[in-house]
């Protein structure tokens, strides 16, 4: 890795770091709980948490949220996005969609306005809060990785910022998306594809 990330304009994106993902007892969890544990997800994600925070990095948390009027005036809603609405998956108000107890946010971290699809910029205040921070470094972790993650890392990019992927802090429903995500859609769509650690070793102060 040649880039660097200044603690001074570098936030870390914890994107839909919730109960229904991740708990045992989520509403998702045994659609992508094979896939969380491959990966190891949850180390990694706490790993990376515990480490930005010694190192300063800004840390931004992005959570997905559905309530029973998200799609009003939309005629051409998604199937997934249907089925999640009809099962309530991150019912705002409800405990999944709250954050995982080991990930929550901390006095002094951003939790952005809720998104309701793939792109965390879409409907939210997301772009605002980079704005005002000063953020020039996205760096983007959680779930999932080639819905969430690539689509606002996609945004991203075209909004101007340098953008970074963690390859191990990301996981997928399935090991072909997953690796689709990773070996296609995070080079295209990206200037750094890294890992925790990597991404750790390269945090600056200004």
């Amino acid at each position: 890795m040649t880039h660097s990330y200044s603690t001074a304009d570098t936030a870390l994106l914890l994107v839909d770091v919730l109960n229904d993902f991740l708990d045992d007892n989520g509403k998702m969890a045994s659609a992508i709980g094979p896939m969380v544990e491959k990966t190891n997800l949850k180390p990694n994600l706490h790993r990376l948490l515990e480490g930005a925070r010694a190192a300063g990095v800004k840390v931004f948390f992005v959570p997905h949220g559905f309530h029973e009027h998200s799609f009003d005036g939309v005629k051409h809603v998604l199937p997934r996005w249907q089925g999640a609405l009809d099962n309530k998956v991150f019912w705002i108000g409800e405990w999944g969609s709250d954050f995982y107890e080991p990930l929550r946010p901390i006095e002094g971290e951003t939790i952005i306005s809720r998104h309701r699809s793939f792109n965390a910029f879409e409907g939210t205040d997301l772009h605002e809060h980079l704005k005002a921070a000063k953020i020039e470094n996205v760096v983007l972790a959680g779930l999932t990785s080639n819905t969430c993650i690539q689509v606002t890392g996609t945004q991203a990019l075209e909004s101007g910022y340098h953008v970074t992927y963690l390859a191990d802090a990301v996981a997928e429903f399935t090991e072909e998306v997953h690796k689709v995500a990773l070996e296609v859609s995070y080079p295209a769509f990206g200037h750094e594809v890294t890992t925790v650690d990597e991404f750790l070793k390269a945090v600056v102060q200004p």
